[in-house]
């Protein structure tokens, strides 16, 4: 009977024996008492650990985005070269020494009476040269052989010297006769000089100019009067 429940208290102990010696097994691998399983590692692909490579080991292609701002730098950069290469023309041809006296040589000169003002002349110099040239003051007119020569009018005195570009066109306006008839002295001319001047007042400005003028002739009389070169057809007739 000892024997027996003997192997009965056994069978019945046996599996908490067991239960117990895994226990014991577990704290001995981690020292708590507790397995640790350890932090879960991230899923990732081979590509995603190798930066630059494909799924399949390859390394990877790419196209570089054009440098935008490199492109608008160049062209803006072409741009200011352009336009800074025009400024320093334009500078150089206005240069004194590359500017020169508008006068009979290198000019077209044009005298053509006008309807209104009433008794007004219009003379246009037309520069044909390849420089810059300068109407200085005003024209000194000569109808045929006259022996005195027109008064300018200063209130037409512009602030700068008019200065025509090749085929640019400068003006001035001509008084020929007193619209009340106070004038005296009246003629009727068929040949007109006009003469240019120089740097200073009065001074000789190079080739006179003979423009031709109507079959009948211009009338003139002791009012004559011319206004200084103006850039603009309008202000030439203004007065």
């Amino acid at each position: 009977m000892r024997i027996l429940h003997t192997r009965r208290t056994a069978r019945l102990f046996a599996p908490a024996i067991a239960a117990l010696a895994a226990l014991s097994l577990t704290a001995c691998e981690d020292g708590t008492g507790t397995k640790d399983e350890g932090a879960s590692a991230p899923v990732s692909s081979p590509a995603a650990a190798q930066p630059g490579k494909t799924d399949s080991g390859r390394p990877a292609t790419t196209t570089p985005a054009p440098d935008e701002k490199a492109e608008g730098t160049k062209g803006t950069k072409g741009d200011d070269k352009a336009t800074q290469d025009d400024a320093n023309a334009s500078d150089s041809a206005a240069a004194p020494e590359n500017r020169v006296l508008c006068n009979g040589s290198n000019t077209k000169v044009t005298a053509q009476p006008v309807p209104r003002p009433l008794n007004h002349m219009l003379i246009t110099v037309t520069n044909t040269g390849s420089k810059l040239c300068d109407l200085t003051y005003y024209p000194v007119l000569r109808f045929d052989e006259m022996q005195w020569a027109p008064t300018a009018a200063k209130e037409t005195q512009p602030q700068a010297v008019t200065t025509l570009a090749p085929g640019e066109s400068g003006y001035a306006g001509v008084l020929l006769a007193a619209a009340d008839g106070s004038g005296d002295g009246g003629a009727t001319a068929k040949k007109l000089t006009v003469a240019f001047q120089g740097r200073t007042p009065n001074s000789d400005g190079g080739a006179t100019a003979t423009p031709p003028l109507p079959a009948k002739g211009v009338y003139y009389d002791s009012s004559l009067t011319v206004t200084y070169w103006q850039q603009s057809m309008d202000d030439a007739l203004a007065w």
